[in-house]
């Protein structure tokens, strides 16, 4: 076992699927599998919900397959979600499983009150650094492999707005340039900056994860604080 620093790199140890589907067990959350061969997880009040979506291939971001799509509703009757979010295979757990722990925690996850300068303040505390072209939107690591930026949204992105140019928060990690990414998130227009906040801050933690394997693209950036 590694614990490795920094978290962006650090991959999900090929086991997204169990440590997320174990969070979610621990928030309460109810799990079907359902036809396409996909698990969803439905929160208490039935206002959330996230499904696991790997086998379904439904798009995906960056090259790489979409794995977990995050979703929100006004009300549990609701047929249209307020919100979804998208997240690759790669992206480190801890930060899915933080941002989950606020979404299940927000009283009307549908709405919120903080600008976008919430989730750029949340990575300038972790001593991410403004892009020099657009610092007002867009955060690098310090060692410039990870990006957190409000862009237009991808194509099959879905929102309950329906105005088009629409922008969103996206992530992603390439620890190599020009190589493939490691990961990719993407946020619809209607999510709340707070709750991407959450993710970015978990993202960007300086705190060691616990790794049975690295990334092969990331080695050469990761630091191995100890071994157990």
């Amino acid at each position: 076992m590694y614990w490795v620093t920094p978290r962006h790199l650090a991959g999900d140890d090929d086991a997204l699927a169990e440590r997320i589907g174990d969070s979610l067990a621990d928030l309460g959350w109810c799990m079907w599998p359902t036809a396409r061969h996909t698990l969803l997880y439905v929160s208490p009040d039935g206002l959330r919900c996230t499904e696991w979506v790997l086998a379904a291939y439904p798009f995906e971001l960056g090259g790489l397959p979409v794995a977990w799509q995050l979703s929100a509703r006004s009300h549990a009757a609701s047929v249209m979600t307020a919100w979804n979010a998208y997240f690759t295979a790669g992206v480190p757990h801890e930060a899915l499983a933080d941002l989950l722990v606020a979404i299940d925690s927000h009283k009307t996850p549908d709405v919120g009150f903080a600008g976008p300068e919430a989730v750029l303040n949340a990575l300038c505390a972790r001593d991410w650094v403004g892009d020099l072209d657009r610092p007002r939107t867009t955060a690098v690591d310090p060692g410039f492999s990870c990006s957190v930026s409000l862009e237009m949204l991808p194509s099959l992105i879905e929102d309950a707005d329906p105005r088009p140019d629409l922008v969103g928060w996206q992530a992603w990690a390439d620890p190599v340039p020009g190589a493939p990414y490691l990961w990719c998130a993407s946020f619809s227009a209607s999510l709340p900056h707070d709750l991407v906040a959450a993710f970015a801050s978990s993202l960007a933690s300086p705190v060691p994860v616990p790794r049975r394997t690295v990334p092969e693209s990331a080695e050469g950036r990761l630091t191995v604080v100890r071994r157990s």
